[in-house]
């Protein structure tokens, strides 16, 4: 819920746990600090503060804050003398400058998406706890060489800067899982052209809303030249957390046809407010995603519902298919980015979709680092594959078939990035189970 600045300043909110302000805010509210000894999430997003006092660092207590939509230029120096604040987002401001050592110890997650940024301070490498990243729609030209000894980082979003190189340090990084690369002059262009046909927005009449992602809104649609129900796309054109909605649609339409794809049909043209969007085939009503996102607390990790539970049987389905698509998706040069349980569709049968394209970046299959960009996804499916065993039926398991997933994902996620099977070798394995 969102609170008033006449209930902080009459005290009546003192105790609080979490605050969110959004009330046009121009300077920092002191009274803020009569919650220090309790206050542990602080959300000011949608204010017009640019800076924060010195006494901000009373704040002891705190462990998660928001400032998205503001007015900063500067990364505040003083969040560093703030012991336990482990999460930081400064979305959609205007931080030209990252000043050094200005990092709290416990930071764990960075989000400095939509920002100026034009370099990154060397104290970043200092940020050994550091499991999350997010710096797209920035104009980061280099990443410092530092941050080689963030060993704990497992997701990071670097679209839609100015890097020149994509550094080898960073596909060696023992626990990365989920990266964004794609909108920077040194990734890789898009494969080849696509002969995708496009359709008139007027030909298509929108039913209702399906969902909201981060670039875009899905919407049932009938068809009228064909009379059929299909699914369209709209993007929102804004760079997200993850990246560019253009990289979204273009790697959508690159990865092409597959069993575990859903089929793309077309193309928008001449959409009143100009937005691009893609026509998809539409998902029977029956199909739910196969987990939900993050919390604050998993950070990485996704988190499923009380009620969910699968066989031996369609764990190894759901295995199966995701080592299939992802090959061909490699062998394309994609990375899909964001391989994550959340992006997947399934039905009781376990027949099961990989979708959300928007972390995803082109690369050439040929460059040095080509095998270990493939390993870093690899990683991701690991991960996915042990947050499924948790809510597998361990009674559906043959003797020695849950040991077979065990060492499956110790294989996937092997510190040694290079020493992971491939895709299609984690295919092979799979045959056998």
């Amino acid at each position: 819920m969102t609170h008033t600045l006449e209930a902080l300043q009459s005290g009546q909110l003192i105790g609080l746990k979490r605050l969110k302000l959004a009330c046009g805010l121009k300077t920092f509210p002191e009274d803020i600090l009569k919650l220090a000894d309790t206050l542990e999430i602080l959300d000011l997003s949608g204010n017009d503060l640019s800076t924060l006092p010195d006494s901000f660092a009373q704040l002891k207590k705190l462990r998660i804050l928001f400032f998205a939509n503001n007015k900063f230029t500067v990364f505040p120096s003083v969040l560093a003398r703030c012991p336990d604040l482990s999460m930081i987002g400064f979305k959609f401001n205007h931080i030209t400058t990252v000043p050094e050592d200005a990092f709290p110890p416990k930071l764990n997650w960075l989000i400095l998406t939509d920002n100026k940024i034009k370099t990154l301070p060397k104290s970043l490498g200092q940020a050994v706890r550091l499991r999350k990243c997010a710096l797209s729609g920035n104009k980061i030209e280099a990443l410092p060489v530092e941050m080689a000894n963030c060993v704990n980082l497992e997701l990071l979003r670097i679209s839609a800067n100015h890097l020149k190189v994509i550094p080898n340090w960073l596909f060696k990084l023992p626990k990365l899982s989920w990266i964004a690369f794609g909108g920077n002059p040194a990734a890789q262009s898009i494969p080849g052209e696509n002969n995708l046909e496009s359709y008139n927005w007027d030909h298509f009449t929108i039913k209702t809303l399906i969902g909201e992602g981060a670039s875009g809104f899905i919407s049932h649609a009938h068809w009228e030249q064909k009379q059929e129900d299909v699914a369209i796309k709209v993007f929102k054109g804004a760079v997200t957390s993850d990246g560019l909605p253009e990289d979204e649609m273009d790697a959508s339409i690159a990865a092409g046809n597959h069993k575990n794809l859903i089929p793309i049909l077309g193309k928008i043209k001449n959409h009143p407010d100009g937005k691009s969007a893609l026509i998809m085939e539409l998902i029977a009503s029956n199909y739910s995603n196969l987990g939900n996102p993050p919390s604050l607390e998993t950070c990485t990790r996704d988190v499923f519902d009380e009620t969910s539970s699968f066989t031996a049987s369609q764990l190894l389905k759901i295995a199966k298919g995701m080592a299939s698509v992802s090959t061909q998706l490699h062998e394309k040069g994609i990375n899909h980015g964001d391989f994550y349980a959340h992006n997947i569709l399934i039905n009781k049968t376990a027949d099961c979709y990989l979708g959300d394209f928007g972390a995803a970046s082109f690369y050439n299959v040929n460059w040095e680092i080509a095998p270990n960009i493939q390993r870093i996804e690899v990683r991701a499916f690991g991960c996915l594959l042990e947050d499924v065993l948790h809510v597998v039926n361990q009674d559906t398991f043959n003797d020695g078939q849950l040991n077979n997933w065990l060492k499956l994902i110790q294989e996937c996620t092997k510190p040694e990035v290079i020493e992971r099977p491939s895709f299609s070798e984690i295919t092979e394995v799979l045959n056998t189970f």
